[in-house]
């Protein structure tokens, strides 16, 4: 296997089964955002694991920035903890679903796109609009983006294992085209 891959940020949702006073977090917790009139949430910026956490009134909250499903687990076990310490009882039971892991690799070789977009089903290239070729797979149901450079961008995977195999699917696929 000729590459590395780096995980660049994980989003995930996480249901925390109880209403959040989004007024009460803003008055009891330093430096969140809220404009009501422009989105409907609250965000709070974690310095450890550095991420931020829109927190909705309805008690979901979306984090991103995280480099690993197990730092969003920590963001959000912090984000619960200030909202124990202001007041909210948050269950103890609450759901995360990690909903989308972006990552990148380096493969070792440089990448003709003009011959991969025309061998590859499923790909896109339009190099006046992006440098980038975008390429969907169905089996882990991912996207991806190549450079000539062989740096590829993973996409819409949900887990570190599906994001491998993934690349491993591509760079196969790849040097069977002799790319």
């Amino acid at each position: 296997m000729g590459f590395s891959i780096k995980v660049e940020n994980v989003v995930a949702s996480a249901t925390l089964k109880v209403d959040i006073p989004l007024e009460k977090v803003v008055k009891s917790v330093e430096g969140v955002e809220y404009e009501p009139e422009q989105f409907p949430g609250v965000v709070l910026r974690l310095k450890q694991p550095k991420t931020a956490c829109l927190i909705f009134s309805s008690g979901k909250l979306v984090c991103t920035g995280a480099k690993s499903p197990k730092e969003t687990k920590e963001a959000v076990a912090n984000v619960v903890k200030i909202l124990r310490k202001i007041g909210i009882k948050v269950p103890d039971n609450y759901e995360i679903d990690i909903q989308n892991i972006v990552a990148s690799a380096k493969l070792n070789r440089k990448l003709n796109l003009d011959h991969i977009a025309f061998e590859l089903e499923n790909a896109e290239y339009e190099p006046e609009q992006f440098p980038g070729l975008v390429y969907r797979i169905d089996e882990p149901r991912v996207a991806f983006l190549l450079f000539s450079s062989g740096k590829i961008v993973c996409t819409g995977a949900k887990t570190i294992a599906d994001i491998r195999r993934a690349v491993e699917k591509l760079d196969k696929r790849l040097k069977e085209l002799g790319a």
